[in-house]
C-alpha cells in the first residue's frame, strides 16, 4: 500500500499515478451501469445520426457539417471518459502510467472543450440563418464552415497544449494518488512537490475562457436574433424563426446547467462526499453527448423526417395479375 500513496524517490522507480475515485464509494457498480448505458447510447444514437447525415445528399449543407462535427466531439468526449473508468471501478486496475495519463488529460479536456466551441458554431449558423436568409447559402458556405471547424480544432488545440504540457514537466516526488476518476489537469498538478501557483492560474484562465468565451459568443447571437425575429412584421413567420433556435438552446441548456449545477454543488459544501461528487460531475459530463442526438433527431423535422422513413419505409402497393390479359 505503500507504493499507492507515496513517492519519495528512494525506493524502485514508478512512473504512473493511481486512480482512487469510488475506491470506498458504495454505490460503485451503479454508476458504471448507468455510465456504460450512457456510453452505448451515446455510440447508437450519434452513429445513427452520422449515418443519415452521409446517406442523404439533401443534408450536406454547412448546417448539419456542423451537426456532423458536434456528433464526432460527443463521441470522442465519452469514449475517453467512461471506458478507462470500468477497469478502475470494476477491477481495481487503477495504476496509469506517466505518459498515458497526460496523454488521456489532453485528449479529455481537448474534446470536452471542443463541446462548447461546437455549440458557438451552431450558434453561428442560426445566425447567419435568421439574420440573413436570403444570403445564408452564400455566406454559410461548406467550404467557409470547414474552415471554421478546422480553425476550431486548432484553437482549441493551442489553448489545451500548454496547460498539459507545463504540468507534465513538474516532479512529482510526493502522492501519486488522482483523487478523481481520471486523469483530471486540476487533481493532477496539485500532486507536484513544488509551487504551482502559476499553474493554478493558467487553469482558471482557460477554464473561464474554455466554458464562458462560447456561452458569451452564444448569448450575443441570441440577442442579435431576437432583435432581427422582432423586426418581423407577421406572427407566424416570428414563431417560425424562434422554432428553428429552439433546438440549439436546449443543447445549450443541457450542456451548461447539469455542469454549473454539479460545481455549485461542490463549491458551496451541499455534497460533501468527494466520491458522490466525482460521480455527479462524470455523469453531468458525459450525458450531453448522450442527449444531443436525441435532441436534434426530435426537434428537427428533417431529421424526423429521414429517421422515419428508415424505420418505417413505405410500403409498396401490391400488384395483382390480370388474368385476362395472359
Amino acid at each position: 500500500m505503500s507504493s499507492l500513496t507515496n513517492f519519495n524517490g528512494s525506493g524502485s522507480p514508478d512512473n504512473g499515478f493511481y486512480i482512487s475515485a469510488f475506491h470506498n464509494f458504495v454505490h460503485r457498480n451503479y454508476l458504471i451501469l448507468i455510465l456504460s448505458v450512457i456510453y452505448i447510447l451515446t455510440l447508437v444514437g450519434n452513429l445513427i445520426l452520422l449515418a443519415i447525415l452521409f446517406m442523404n445528399a439533401s443534408l450536406h449543407n454547412a448546417k448539419y457539417i456542423a451537426v456532423c462535427n458536434l456528433a464526432l466531439v460527443d463521441i470522442s468526449v465519452n469514449s475517453i471518459i467512461i471506458p478507462q473508468m470500468v477497469p478502475v471501478v470494476v477491477f481495481d486496475l487503477n495504476h496509469v502510467s506517466f505518459g498515458m495519463c497526460f496523454s488521456q488529460m489532453f485528449f479529455m479536456h481537448f474534446f470536452t472543450d471542443m463541446e462548447s466551441f461546437s455549440l458557438a458554431v451552431l450558434a453561428y449558423d442560426r445566425l447567419v440563418a435568421i439574420c440573413f436568409p436570403l444570403r445564408y447559402a452564400t455566406i454559410n458556405t461548406n467550404t467557409r464552415m470547414f474552415f471554421i471547424l478546422v480553425g476550431i480544432w486548432v484553437l482549441v488545440f493551442l489553448i489545451e497544449i500548454y496547460p498539459v504540457a507545463l504540468a507534465s514537466r513538474l516532479p512529482y516526488c510526493a502522492s501519486r494518488v488522482i483523487r478523481s476518476c481520471c486523469c483530471e489537469h486540476g487533481p493532477v498538478y496539485i500532486l507536484a512537490c513544488t509551487d504551482v501557483s502559476y499553474n493554478r492560474r493558467v487553469a482558471k484562465a482557460k477554464t473561464l475562457a474554455v466554458l464562458f468565451g462560447p456561452l458569451f459568443f452564444i448569448f450575443c447571437t441570441y440577442f442579435l436574433v431576437v432583435v432581427a425575429v422582432l423586426r418581423i412584421a407577421s406572427m407566424e413567420q416570428r414563431k417560425k424563426a424562434f422554432a428553428t433556435c429552439l433546438t440549439h438552446m436546449l443543447l445549450v441548456l443541457v450542456y451548461y446547467v447539469p455542469i454549473v449545477l454539479a460545481y455549485l454543488l461542490g463549491s458551496r459544501g451541499l455534497v460533501t462526499s468527494p466520491d458522490l461528487l466525482t460521480a455527479i460531475l462524470t455523469v453531468s459530463v458525459t450525458s450531453p453527448p448522450m442527449l444531443n442526438p436525441i435532441i436534434y433527431s426530435l426537434k428537427t423535422e428533417e431529421l424526423r423526417e429521414k429517421i422515419t422513413k428508415l424505420i418505417r419505409p413505405q410500403k409498396v402497393a401490391p400488384k395483382f395479375n390480370n388474368k385476362g390479359s395472359m
